[in-house]
């Protein structure tokens, strides 16, 4: 992995979405590792929010803008002329996809059109990653992980938007990208991702946090709901590791790949709330189940098969999901009590990637 963290380094990359959760993590570590970013997204939704925190606008090319603006969006591709792309803009939340599935479904297809158009029109692009979600598949509930082949679908809208945006990017590879031998194109799969800087609405860790610092009872309306977790430096390492591959040997690697956490690291949403708790010392648990008329179709149980990246890229997660809640609640802890946002991302990001120090 040094190899590949190494190979970044001096590289132009165009990250979108590098505003919202994962791309601030992925932006602050890239910029760490002495890559030349262009970030591209919308301004952050949130007051509080990671990418503020951490200060790095001015470190960076930064541009507001939404990837359904196709004309801007292959402007500013065109004038940095990235070596990668790595995106990340979506609308991410499935109960939003519920109130808005129109504006669910320009952002997730029509933006993805643009950004593997605007990739297909930049000759200086050698390494794509189109991250989509696990979502993606047609989701029938089975105990076993899904595999990259099974049937791509989604019920709800954002599901729905992510298996068209898989369609998509498979027919841009096979009728555009395989003609360009210097150009590796993969998507990925990834979910349950957790971590420090969150502050989504209806995820389970930014509700606990929101609470305990309002001093109110931490909601839980499906406290026995299970999940495999994982921290969001698991899939990001996967993703640049797919990217210094990509670009090493493009035809090799070019495909879709699942990076998800391991089956056996799973814990309900109330142990989660519960250890949440226990590292903050403070808060408490109400359980207010939902009724029928209340509730939205959301996925039960939904695992994926990660033996292709661990077999052909040797990825493997890192830390266990003991390693992974704590550190996830350490890290608001640390900025509840006034800590600097770059000095605990780092450090996280420095235990993570013992490489790194």
């Amino acid at each position: 992995m040094k190899d590949i963290l190494n190979l970044f380094s001096g590289k132009r990359v165009m990250i979108t979405g590098h505003t919202g959760f994962k791309g601030s993590w992925l932006t602050f570590l890239l910029n760490e590792l002495g890559s030349e970013i262009m970030g591209y997204g919308l301004p952050p939704t949130q007051e509080m929010n990671h990418f503020d925190l951490l200060k790095i606008r001015n470190n960076i090319l930064h541009i507001e803008g939404d990837i359904c603006d196709l004309k801007k969006l292959d402007m500013h591709m065109n004038t940095f002329k990235p070596e990668f792309v790595i995106h990340l803009a979506a609308q991410a939340l499935v109960k939003k996809s519920y109130m808005e599935p129109a504006d669910t479904f320009k952002t997730n297809l029509m933006g993805s059109v643009n950004i593997l158009e605007s990739v297909k029109n930049c000759d200086s692009v050698r390494s794509l990653v189109f991250i989509t979600s696990d979502k993606c598949y047609e989701n029938l509930e089975w105990i076993w992980g899904y595999r990259e082949s099974d049937q791509i679908g989604g019920r709800d809208p954002y599901s729905a938007s992510k298996g068209a945006a898989e369609i998509i990017f498979s027919s841009y590879l096979r009728s555009f990208f395989e003609e360009r031998p210097l150009l590796g194109a993969a998507s990925t799969r990834a979910g349950n991702v957790i971590g420090g800087g969150d502050w989504s609405e209806d995820r389970i860790i930014p509700d606990c946090i929101r609470a305990i610092e309002a001093k109110k009872p931490i909601v839980l309306r499906h406290p026995n709901a299970t999940r495999p977790w994982q921290h969001v430096l698991e899939p990001l390492a996967g993703y640049l590791l797919l990217a210094g591959k990509l670009y090493e040997d493009p035809k090799k690697w070019s495909g879709s790949w699942n990076f998800g956490p391991s089956t056996k690291e799973t814990r309900t949403v109330k142990e989660v709330a519960e250890v949440v708790i226990g590292h903050l010392g403070e808060g408490t648990i109400k359980i207010d189940e939902p009724n029928d008329n209340e509730q939205v179709h959301e996925a039960n149980l939904l695992q994926l098969n990660c033996d292709k990246a661990q077999q052909l890229l040797k990825w493997y997660p890192r830390w266990t999901v003991e390693e992974t809640l704590e550190a996830t609640a350490l890290w608001y802890k640390d900025i509840m009590e006034g800590r600097d946002a770059k000095q605990v991302t780092g450090q996280q990001i420095r235990n993570y990637f013992p490489e790194l120090r």
